[in-house]
């Protein structure tokens, strides 16, 4: 009796994905480009192994102390009182009137237009000075923004006047920020005359970037260049900040913030300058070392906001923000400096006058979120 055959087992399928196509292995030359590519490939490979992010730009280096804790640009004198009026978040439309006495940085009267979308940002500031300031912000694509600005200030018994014109173009990449800007550029004294500033911040670890910043600015009249190149760097902790900035004309700057609680954050500046120390300083003597150090504190209550600060040159200041009802807020500013023994005070009081259309376009609407 002949034996059976053996059975055969049935065929598996195998299923392929068509819609992730397969990486084919990139075409050999056996050139030159081979090398520099596999040597591309190969760098870029153990960058992305890093997991390294985006470390901002050079000039926003310290920003946790100088934006978030210190009173730059938030400190006032005088009364001050604020009427803003939004009316959509998407795209975001807001006007605001400002009303000042007894200050003589703020115009008396000062209004203000914004438009913004997720790529575009327009705003417009006219003071009743005649002093006009807007800029315009577009962000081209994920990864590159370009900045516009102008101020316009006119002749007063204060000084004559003048206008500038800034152009910043911003290019944002996973580990890395390149930037490029120049301030009142202009060939029409038969050379390119201005002020051109070029940066490049890298994450190194993802604890540590190192960058440089580059400044070359001609005036006109037939004076000649100047041009300086500053170094920082900048090391982020599990809850502190350091940042330095080495500047080869002779200054340093060293920031350190640091989180203590979940509410509380405190930071410290110290800025050195060594004059003297170039050639176009060298017949004012010998060197001079003047530096300034500056202890900052933030505190954040359930509805109010607490800033304070004191630095070597006999300044104390302080903030303090209570939101009082949704729609208002009240800020009191006072300064003492204890060396020149003068004070300053002020009040402010800014209404938010949003109507019940916007409210609840809040709660459907996800707000716009334009290229500042």
């Amino acid at each position: 009796m002949a034996a059976a055959p053996p059975l055969e087992k049935p065929a598996v399928p195998i299923e392929v994905d068509v819609a992730q196509p397969v990486a084919l292995p990139p075409i050999r030359t056996n050139g030159f480009l081979d090398t520099v590519l596999d040597t591309y490939r190969s760098f870029q490979a153990r960058r992305d192994a890093l997991g390294l992010s985006n470390p901002g730009t050079v000039d926003q280096i310290a920003k946790e102390v100088q934006r978030d804790v210190f009173l730059t640009n938030q400190t006032f004198s005088g009364l001050r009182a604020e009427l803003n009026k939004s009316f959509s978040i998407m795209p975001l439309f807001q006007i605001s009137h400002a009303f000042s006495s007894g200050s003589q940085l703020l115009s008396p009267y000062t209004f203000l237009a914004l438009y913004g979308t997720n790529n575009i940002l327009c705003q417009a500031q006219l003071d009743s000075d005649a002093s006009f300031s807007a800029r315009f912000n577009s962000r081209l694509t994920n990864r590159l923004i370009f900045k516009t600005s102008v101020q316009i200030q006119p002749s007063s018994m204060a000084g004559p006047g003048g206008a500038q014109v800034s152009l910043e173009q911003d290019y944002t990449g996973d580990d890395f920020t390149a930037s490029i800007k120049s301030i009142n550029p202009s060939i029409l004294e038969g050379g390119l005359t201005g002020m051109f500033i070029g940066s490049y911040l890298q994450s190194v670890t993802p604890r540590l970037a190192l960058g440089l910043e580059a400044v070359w600015q001609k005036p006109g009249g037939g004076m000649g260049p100047e041009a300086a190149v500053s170094y920082a760097g900048r090391y982020k902790g599990d809850d502190w900040i350091a940042s330095a900035q080495l500047l080869t004309q002779g200054g340093l700057q060293l920031s350190y913030w640091r989180k203590l609680v979940e509410k509380v954050e405190t930071g410290v500046d110290v800025n050195l300058q060594f004059a003297g120390l170039s050639s176009a300083n060298a017949m004012m003597g010998g060197a001079r070392k003047e530096g300034v150090a500056t202890l900052g504190a933030k505190y954040e209550f359930s509805r109010s906001i607490f800033r304070a600060q004191v630095d070597s040159q006999g300044k104390i200041g302080c903030l303090l923000e209570k939101v009082v009802a949704p729609p208002v807020r009240v800020t009191f500013a006072g300064e003492m400096d204890h060396v020149k023994n003068s004070a300053k005070l002020g009040l402010a009081v800014s209404i938010e006058a949003s109507g019940e259309e916007l409210m609840e376009q809040q709660d459907k609407v996800s707000p716009a979120i334009p290229p500042f």
